[in-house]
């Protein structure tokens, strides 16, 4: 099974796999049933989760039902109880680029919120847009989630500046990354071009970085105030197992 979602991911472009995922979620999810793993997102719990990545396969990451991974399910943790984006009575303006599919459909649903998504392929984004000359006013958005894009950007400077020009005052970003905590300096080397290179060295033949510990203090220089919420250690080993999460993993919380 690791070799055929190694193929997968490696061979189908990502927009084609947006649109396929539809039609396999709900095989998959009534062929894993069971109790050992649960999703958070929507509760439902399996027997195992699928394996995923692009380089080395992880075990049990992919959520069956809503193809949630580790820091999918982490972040909606996080929301749900450490934040009031479901239940605030206050309606914000929520700007989501590369929308998840496990978010999409929920955060539409939201009558809290007006949300739009964006991205330059995604046939989920409500804008085709570039990051790094975004179509929106300054000040724009109450809540921004940018996660697992910037790692994309050769420009990533550029990127977040125009994250934090239209993060309103006092308004919050999430921006996750695929981050080496071992490693305290970002890395980059653009002279490496063979794809499978690529794959080895920055874990997707697509990224144009490792980024480090320095990260967060990359957004604090943009302006961000910035909060490296460890937010599986406020969680109980039990579930950290149960939601089959990254132990130790940090999201970038950011403010304006």
């Amino acid at each position: 099974m690791k070799k055929i979602f190694k193929f997968i991911l490696n061979t189908i472009p990502r927009p084609i796999l947006i649109r396929l995922s539809i039609v396999v979620r709900p095989i998959l999810a009534f062929l894993l049933k069971g109790n050992r793993f649960t999703d958070p997102i929507d509760g439902k719990s399996f027997s195992m989760f699928l394996p995923y990545g692009y380089g080395n396969q992880r075990n049990n990451v992919l959520s069956p039902s809503t193809l949630s991974l580790e820091r999918h399910r982490l972040l909606w943790l996080y929301l749900q109880n450490e934040t009031d984006f479901f239940t605030s009575t206050e309606k914000k303006k929520v700007l989501h680029f590369a929308p998840e599919q496990e978010f999409y459909k929920r955060f539409k649903k939201q009558t809290n919120i007006q949300y739009t998504t964006t991205d330059l392929l995604s046939p989920l984004a409500d804008v085709k847009a570039d990051i790094c000359n975004l179509p929106f006013e300054d000040n724009a958005y109450d809540i921004i989630f940018c996660n697992h894009v910037l790692e994309h950007i050769p420009d990533d400077t550029k990127a977040m500046q125009e994250l934090y020009r239209v993060l309103k005052p006092g308004g919050m970003g999430i921006f996750q990354i695929p981050q080496e905590l071992s490693r305290a300096t970002t890395f980059s080397d653009d002279s490496i071009v063979d794809q499978k290179e690529r794959a080895k060295i920055f874990g997707q033949y697509d990224h144009v970085r490792v980024y480090g510990r320095d990260y967060f203090d990359k957004l604090r220089s943009i302006g961000f105030k910035v909060i490296e919420e460890d937010y599986t250690s406020k969680l109980t080993p039990e579930l950290v197992e149960k939601y089959c999460l990254a132990k130790g993993e940090i999201i970038p919380v950011c403010f304006k």
